[in-house]
């Protein structure tokens, strides 16, 4: 019964959407430090084929 309630309560469903979207924001930037830590070791590779030619 009160799982059925807490099916149906909106502010349940709005705090399930923030957290699910502050979770995947954070996951998104953590993987954009990592490739921007990545240029940083490696360089870009398009600059490195360019310098070649």
């Amino acid at each position: 019964m009160e799982a059925q309630k807490l099916l149906k309560d909106k502010k349940f469903w709005f705090a399930s959407f923030l957290i699910a979207w502050a979770a995947a924001l954070q996951g998104h930037m953590m993987w954009m430090q990592k490739q921007d830590s990545f240029k940083q070791k490696f360089g870009n590779l398009n600059e490195s084929d360019e310098g070649d030619k």
